[in-house]
């Protein structure tokens, strides 16, 4: 019991931080998630990283279910609900907060200034996520020149649908496999 208590104790520990930095989206802690699972706990390995975050992905709700599967690799049940409620729960009352903070000062200019400020940091931390799942899986030439491609198309028209650029992705991947 002691042992299932320690594991738990470390789910939250690791969990709770991430919960908090995850500003612009569950995306941007996969780097530290996957230092912390695969390198620093040795949890799983990357292999079973980049396994279970296709799971999450390819699951329905948040992309953040990659720690529930991390804890219930590690610690079953009990693993799955506390990195679950570790990882929503920190964020979930610090929004809770600012949002009330933020409403009550609406017609600041220190409140459009954080608002403004904090933009950059999401988008930069997700940036960071997408480095590293490139990574672990050895996307190598294509896949980069896939996903510069796919986003060039997103930012010139931001209404695409995401099915249209997912059957692009495929054209284009299926155009670069084959032989010359």
């Amino acid at each position: 019991m002691k042992d299932d208590h320690n594991i738990l104790v470390a789910l939250i520990a690791v969990l709770a931080p991430f919960s908090l930095l995850s500003v612009g989206g569950g995306s941007a802690i996969i780097p530290g998630l996957q230092h912390q699972a695969v390198d620093i706990q040795k949890w799983i390995t990357a292999e079973q990283f980049v396994e279970m975050f296709a799971v999450a992905r390819a699951a329905p709700g948040p992309g953040t279910m990659l720690s529930t599967l991390i804890g219930w690799k590690v610690a079953g049940w009990a693993g799955a609900l506390v990195a679950t409620l570790a990882l929503m729960m920190p964020s979930a009352l610090l929004c809770y907060g600012v949002f009330r903070l933020s409403n009550h000062h609406s017609e600041k200019k220190w409140n459009r200034a954080l608002r403004k400020g904090l933009a950059p940091v999401g988008v930069g931390l997700s940036i960071a996520g997408s480095m590293t799942l490139f990574r672990l899986v050895g996307g190598g030439f294509a896949a980069a020149f896939i996903t510069a491609v796919s986003t060039m198309l997103l930012m010139l028209r931001p209404n695409m649908s995401a099915i249209v650029v997912l059957g692009f992705g495929a054209v284009l991947t299926v155009l670069m496999r084959m032989p010359i």
